[in-house]
């Protein structure tokens, strides 16, 4: 008789499941970033962990929640 995954039973606290969570980094007005794309810009505004509004000089991008491309400097 061969076993299948469904009939396999795991533990809630096995560390084999569990999902890395990344904490959502928190930008206030004047940090300085960095996106993948657009360069060097500056937080203009923030939507409480939605989205942050940055200028990038020649022109303003908002930029959603989790900001995977931006990086505060």
């Amino acid at each position: 008789m061969t076993r299948t995954a469904a009939a396999r039973r795991s533990l809630p606290t096995s560390p084999f499941k569990a999902q890395p969570v990344a904490p959502i980094e928190n930008y206030e007005v004047g940090d300085r970033v960095n996106h993948d794309r657009f360069g060097l810009g500056r937080v203009i505004g923030v939507e409480e962990e939605v989205a942050v509004l940055v200028d990038f000089g020649s022109h303003q991008q908002r930029c959603r929640s989790p900001y995977a491309k931006l990086v505060k400097l």
